[in-house]
């Protein structure tokens, strides 16, 4: 060993998935004892997720302590405690690439969850939540019914929801907008829309700004507008998050293909693209690289491809935006979830609504604990409760009457597990609807 820890930039290898020995047992088995014999060797990561101290405890409670007597059948519990947010990778993990020991945590679970699926383990509860399109086609036009029997208060239909699906009665179940953003859009552009010969940016709004928080997709349109930037609007169909977190990874490149046609033709016409929830911004801007690293065309969207917060503070930075941010009345927590932190580009949200005059801002840097469908099912519920309870208790701490965050998920999590506290909304609001409330708009 050359180096106790990398003192370089990490770097990520792709995912070549579609290779023979991704899905050997043997070499498998091999490279899961050999990351898992460093990490019981390191223990930075015992505080981040349930994985790490299932995985030491079990290592623990053999005759000798050590990986080589760690039954096969035990790395079963370890992957399924892992949600893919990447914080082992992104902040704790010395031993990330270059460094010779080579260790991407996160995506050796993935690689374990291809396996998985292989062998039919994944739930049919969870292949059918993941198919986002085809389900909100239905929660759009039948939205007050759905949501009225999904309301967590609604305990009656919410007990048959889970002894038929899974689903925890506990958890906050998305809503569905009354209309999809795609159609607010159409609207908001045939009435009042400014040109700008400068800026031009497309917003992919994202399934669930599209079909649940059209509020986010409000905000951020009538900020880019009223900062006289060119608006252009695409959803040819989810990023493909959910299908990457059940290891679908041969629908995540359909997505990837499918969706990249569009923007691609937008960019050559001069846009930039938006996007507008963090996970999403994450599988545009690498995901879809590591899977397709011979795909030029992703590799060039990824260049241009921005999460909002990001783009608002490059206004900011390089032309100024337009005068007219007011005091908001409270303090802001802003969760930095992981998957704006994932992209490697600093606290954006932070800075943008730095730009609020006056405002008072608390950061909290942890993970809520959601992960996607992880926080939804019964079988993992409380694990998922069990990571975002020190978030949350950080978050009533800060005692703010706003809590923001880039991950509509992870807010509604957080304040779920945030008893008693001042935010004034059910949920997080992202940190594009506070510059929007600033500007009066």
């Amino acid at each position: 060993m050359k180096n106790e820890g990398s003192t370089q930039a990490p770097i990520r290898h792709s995912i070549n998935f579609k290779d023979p020995e991704f899905l050997d047992p043997k070499k498998l088995d091999i490279e899961m004892r050999r990351v898992f014999d460093i990490c019981h060797g390191c223990r930075r990561c015992f505080n981040l997720c349930d994985s790490f101290p299932k995985l030491f405890d079990f290592i623990d409670e053999t005759k000798e302590g050590e990986v080589s007597e760690l039954s096969s059948e035990k790395f079963k519990p370890v992957v399924d405690a892992c949600t893919l947010c990447d914080m082992c990778f992104m902040t704790k993990c010395p031993y990330v690439p270059p460094h010779e020991f080579n260790l991407d945590f996160p995506h050796l679970m993935l690689r374990y969850k291809v396996k998985q699926r292989k062998n039919g383990e994944i739930s049919n509860t969870v292949k059918q939540l993941i198919q986002i399109d085809r389900n909100a086609k239905f929660g759009i036009f039948f939205n007050k019914i759905i949501n009225w029997i999904s309301d967590v208060k609604n305990k009656f239909f919410r007990k048959i929801l889970e002894s038929i699906t899974g689903i925890d009665k506990r958890a906050i179940l998305p809503k569905y907008n009354s209309e999809t953003f795609s159609n607010y859009f159409k609207n908001f552009k045939e009435k009042i829309f400014n040109k700008s010969q400068k800026r031009k940016v497309v917003i992919y709004s994202t399934c669930f700004v599209n079909f649940n928080k059209k509020s986010t997709g409000e905000a951020a349109l009538k900020v880019l507008n009223h900062n006289n930037v060119e608006v252009e609007h695409s959803y040819v169909g989810c990023c493909g998050m959910p299908y990457l977190e059940q290891a679908d990874l041969e629908q995540v490149v359909k997505q990837a293909k499918k969706i990249s046609k569009e923007l691609l033709s937008y960019i050559e016409k001069g846009y930039k693209i938006i996007t507008l929830t963090a996970s999403c911004g994450l599988m545009l801007k690498f995901e879809w690289p590591l899977l397709l690293p011979e795909d030029e065309g992703i590799k060039f969207l990824s260049k241009n491809t921005y999460d909002i917060d990001e783009y608002i503070v490059d206004i900011s930075n390089k032309e100024g935006l337009k005068e007219g941010l007011k005091e908001i009345d409270g303090g802001v927590t802003v969760h930095h979830a992981c998957h704006a932190r994932a992209q490697n580009m600093g606290n954006k949200a932070r800075d943008m609504l730095k730009l609020i005059p006056n405002v008072k801002i608390d950061i909290v840097e942890r993970c809520a604990g959601h992960g996607g469908t992880f926080g939804l099912m019964k079988s993992t519920h409380d694990i998922a409760n069990k990571v975002g309870k020190t978030t949350a208790n950080t978050v009533k701490r800060k005692n703010n009457k706003y809590m923001a965050s880039d991950c509509p998920l992870a807010g509604k999590h957080i304040k779920q597990l945030a008893e008693d506290v001042n935010i004034i909304s059910d949920e997080a609001i992202h940190p594009i609807e506070l510059i929007a409330k600033s500007y009066k708009l």
